[in-house]
């Protein structure tokens, strides 16, 4: 069966961002990591900016392997971004926190300007 998801992916310095669109494959998924084990290889840390237009979610073997990237990637991300306008989008913040060490934070897709401002400012005590 073909995958309905459309993902689109933007790297810019450490900040990954991803659009997702439809229902989320493992062979989706697959296709957004070695993206982000590269990010994580070249800068240690890195920022998710994950915006969900008509996202209906994942399939089993997609939600399997992103909470195995999840943990393996637990100390690796510094913010995560949540972006989109379903009541679901907003809980997966909430459920994304026992995941990593990293700030995560909830906006509304009318909020897309904030998101970025968000997920690009410094860390209080970077450099």
């Amino acid at each position: 069966m073909k995958s309905t998801a459309h993902v689109d992916e933007i790297i810019h310095r450490n900040v990954f961002e991803v659009d997702l669109h439809g229902r989320l494959s493992r062979e989706d998924f697959e296709q957004i990591v070695p993206d982000t084990e590269m990010l994580i290889a070249r800068y240690g840390k890195i920022r998710l900016l994950v915006t969900m237009h008509d996202f209906e979610g994942w399939d089993a073997g997609a939600f399997w392997e992103e909470i195995k990237w999840e943990a393996k990637h637990f100390n690796d991300i510094e913010r995560i971004a949540i972006v989109g306008d379903e009541r679901w989008h907003k809980a997966m913040a909430s459920f994304c926190k026992p995941f990593t060490t990293g700030q995560i934070r909830y906006f509304q897709l009318h909020q897309l300007d904030d998101a970025y401002s968000w997920v690009d400012e410094s860390i209080a005590g970077e450099n």
